[in-house]
């Protein structure tokens, strides 16, 4: 195993603050991740795999290895003539693997168009947007037990998936990812349920979508609503939106008509993280060099700061003025090392 010492980490985290590790490898094979997570066991570092970086912020250097996952491969387990699964590597950009999937006509993933990260990192937050999570087509995910150097498979069940969570990101980095096999549909049912949706395919005179069309759609709201990192340092949306119990929305909707929330059972409801902070005042403000993206105020970015800890006390302060106005105390989408 190859090992860099003392290695920057700014081109490694789209927030690209300016933080070092100690040391730094790369992960192109399962035997490598058998073989960093002994190394670490070994010298007693700590341990941090990295996909694309796209959902962490430092705030401080990290003491111990980082290992970039670069294990690649999209390969066809098996297809009916409905269905298709398939075994991705998790180092996989997600974008490419959900452009592959449209383009072959195979849907289920067309609505998680664009998003940041790796194949990998996809069960461990259960990514999810515009009515579509991860999880509904995720049949199997594969990982190296670090508490029992083992190899394991987890089926859906036992993924735990929940809201942005699963087992994997609930296990204090217990599990290494290294692929996911997705099970997707050859002949979809599309999800326009989202009126932003709707709108983009009537402004394209666009009567019957296609995988494709659906794919656009949503590559071009999300171009509009959100910043891209390659420009200007975010990691998308900041903050998870709240789930609330119902007593408690209807308090808030009585003194706040315009809040924008959506029920969620019958039981509680889902609010809108970015009306909050937007609520508060902070859309557009800036402080130092972090502020809140002019478009989005979900999305925090970073104009020059070299610590993350600037970024991180920033968000600090929206979650103590949403909390102070609204009684609700938002938690980071975000990872924070």
């Amino acid at each position: 195993m190859q090992t860099t010492n003392n290695i920057s980490l700014k081109p490694y985290h789209s927030f690209a603050c300016e933080e070092t590790a100690n040391h730094f490898t790369i992960i192109t094979s399962e035997q490598a991740i058998e073989a960093v997570a002994q190394w670490s066991k070994i010298n007693q570092q700590a341990l941090l795999i990295l996909g694309s970086g796209s959902n962490i912020l430092f705030t401080k250097n990290f003491e111990g290895i980082v290992a970039k996952m670069e294990l690649m491969g999209i390969k066809k387990l098996s297809e009916t003539p409905s269905e298709v699964l398939l075994e991705v590597g998790a180092g996989e950009n997600w974008h490419y693997f959900v452009s592959y999937c449209v383009q072959k006509g195979w849907g289920g993933i067309e609505n998680l168009s664009l998003i940041p990260g790796t194949v990998g990192a996809s069960p461990i937050q259960n990514i999810g947007a515009y009515g579509v999570e991860v999880k509904d087509t995720i049949k199997c995910v594969s990982a190296y037990d670090t508490l029992n150097n083992k190899w394991v498979n987890f089926n859906n069940n036992e993924c735990e998936f929940g809201y942005r969570t699963s087992i994997f990101k609930n296990s204090n980095k217990r599990y290494i990812i290294s692929k996911v096999q997705f099970t997707l549909q050859k002949q979809p049912t599309l999800k326009t349920d989202y009126g932003v949706i709707r709108e983009v395919l009537h402004d394209r005179n666009i009567k019957n979508p296609s995988l494709v069309d659906i794919s656009n759609a949503i590559i071009q709201i999300r171009t509009e609503k959100l910043p891209d990192p390659k420009k200007i340092g975010n990691a998308g949306s900041f903050f998870k939106n709240p789930i609330i119990p119902i007593d408690q929305f209807e308090k808030l909707k009585n003194e706040f008509p315009q809040l924008i929330a959506y029920p969620i059972a019958d039981t509680s409801y889902k609010i809108a993280a970015g009306w909050l902070i937007e609520a508060c005042g902070w859309k557009c403000l800036k402080k130092g060099n972090v502020g809140c993206y002019e478009k989005q105020a979900l999305v925090i970015v970073n104009y020059g700061a070299l610590s993350g800890k600037e970024i991180f006390d920033f968000s600090e302060s929206i979650i103590q003025s949403v909390k102070n106005k609204f009684g609700i105390t938002l938690e980071r989408e975000v990872n924070i090392l």
